[in-house]
């Protein structure tokens, strides 16, 4: 007698628990991957930092150099992936460029871990 015709099969499965919910599909986890990919750099989560505590969460790139001690090239790049990945909006102003937190743009990002 073999194990399958010696139990039945819904004993065999009884140590899997039910979905309650729809997983992530694979869109949604590519998404969120490059949105956590984006945020995964302490220069990156600085700036963010720096910006957002700017009056009204903008702050010009001349601000934003400095206090990361890095090169103004290497701030920008990092400044254009938050741009790119939907955190900040960019906004040329005359020689200077300023950079505001988009709206939720971090909530949506909190939603979806918080839905893992």
């Amino acid at each position: 007698m073999t194990l399958t015709e010696a139990l039945p099969i819904t004993d065999l499965n009884a140590c899997c628990t039910p979905i309650l919910r729809e997983p992530m599909g694979a869109d949604a986890a590519e998404k969120l991957a490059r949105s956590l990919k984006a945020l995964a750099d302490p220069a990156r989560l600085r700036l963010l930092s720096i910006v957002a505590s700017h009056d009204d969460a903008e702050a010009c790139v001349c601000d934003l150099t400095e206090p990361l001690g890095l090169s103004q090239p290497t701030v920008s790049h990092h400044l254009k992936v938050l741009v790119d990945a939907g955190y900040l909006s960019r906004e040329k102003r005359g020689t200077w460029a300023y950079y505001s937190l988009t709206p939720d743009a971090l909530d949506s990002v909190s939603g979806l871990i918080s839905e893992l």
